[in-house]
């Protein structure tokens, strides 16, 4: 597969033939049933590649991990925010009446409603804030979907710089450029590939030695850069780039200094704070394994939390009761 062009059948079959190490595996009863390939990788804290598994260099799509990048050229094109709306800018949010606060703040200081949202309509994330927000009436608005945030700032760049508000998403748009230098700079790689994310904006492709490499440079930026102003507003308010019930939200509160971001697709990628680096995505984009998968890789890299224990639980139902769980197999 190359960078900048689509697979052949050829190239396909031969990476069928050439199949990802088990990351995970889905046990039920004490039977495997099932199995959940990947590749990993773990960077030093100087940037050296460490421990690796599968292939760390192909392009891959990070989804919303390439959002603490995204955030980072708003900042670099004027647009003024910190604290906790900066955090959600770079958020995944869950819809939770806090974050959908935090998202009409943003639209309201670039002069704008949730009606220039091109977010497409959705339900809030969180299974309990969706519940409750059809028990009261609600119906799927673009400002509950979870890139809101994003999309939010996205667009008080494009009013700070008098760039089209109705073409933000486009990737000709010169904020989408702009986000492309930051990627380029921050991973050390350049972008061959960009598609079209869930929400509608582009997302660029990077290796996930690239992906850790760009989360490393994020933490270990001069204090006052763009990158290091994203870093410190998601690690302090990690509950606007997640929510309350969320892992990455968990793991920055337990481990202080740590950035975490997950993906679509079931990709994630970590920084911690003395520089070391993480980046994994499950081949068959399967959630449930990345909390197994994130919990066994830090252990593994040192770290020594109660909260490593809580992510990496992930059973196994049978008639409502556990009958197995979704473990790490590396």
């Amino acid at each position: 597969m190359t960078l900048t062009g689509q697979p052949t059948l050829p190239s396909v079959a031969a990476e069928a033939e050439r199949p990802h190490p088990v990351l995970a595996e889905v046990v039920r009863s004490g039977f495997v049933e099932g199995l959940h390939r990947g590749s990993l990788v773990v960077l030093d804290a100087d940037g050296r590649v460490g421990p690796t598994l599968g292939d760390v260099t192909s392009p891959i799509f990070p989804r919303s991990c390439n959002k603490p990048m995204q955030a980072a050229a708003v900042l670099r094109a004027g647009v003024a925010l910190d604290g906790e709306l900066l955090a959600l800018a770079a958020a995944s949010h869950s819809g939770e009446t806090f974050h959908l606060e935090g998202v009409r703040k943003i639209l309201a200081g670039a002069g704008l409603t949730e009606s220039a949202l091109r977010t497409p309509p959705d339900l809030p994330l969180d299974r309990e804030a969706a519940d409750q927000w059809l028990r009261d009436g609600g119906v799927r608005s673009p400002i509950l979907m979870s890139c809101s945030g994003k999309h939010a700032a996205m667009l008080a760049a494009c009013v700070v710089n008098g760039w089209p508000l109705e073409t933000y998403r486009d990737p000709g748009h010169p904020l989408q450029r702009l986000i492309l230098d930051v990627l380029r700079d921050t991973s050390g790689e350049e972008v061959g590939r960009v598609g079209v994310d869930g929400c509608g904006a582009p997302v660029a492709a990077l290796s996930l030695t690239g992906l850790a490499r760009a989360f490393a440079r994020c933490v270990g930026a001069p204090e006052g850069t763009p990158e290091r102003k994203v870093a410190d507003a998601m690690r302090a308010h990690p509950e606007y780039v997640a929510g309350t019930r969320r892992p990455d939200t968990w793991l920055m509160r337990a481990a202080p200094g740590t950035l975490a971001k997950m993906g679509a697709e079931a990709v994630q990628a970590v920084a911690l704070a003395d520089g070391r680096a993480l980046a994994f995505k499950i081949d068959d984009g399967g959630i449930r394994a990345l909390g197994p998968v994130l919990a066994r890789a830090l252990e593994l890299m040192g770290v020594d939390s109660p909260v490593l224990a809580t992510i990496g639980d992930v059973p196994m139902l049978g008639g409502g009761e556990r009958v197995g769980e979704v473990r790490a197999a590396f």
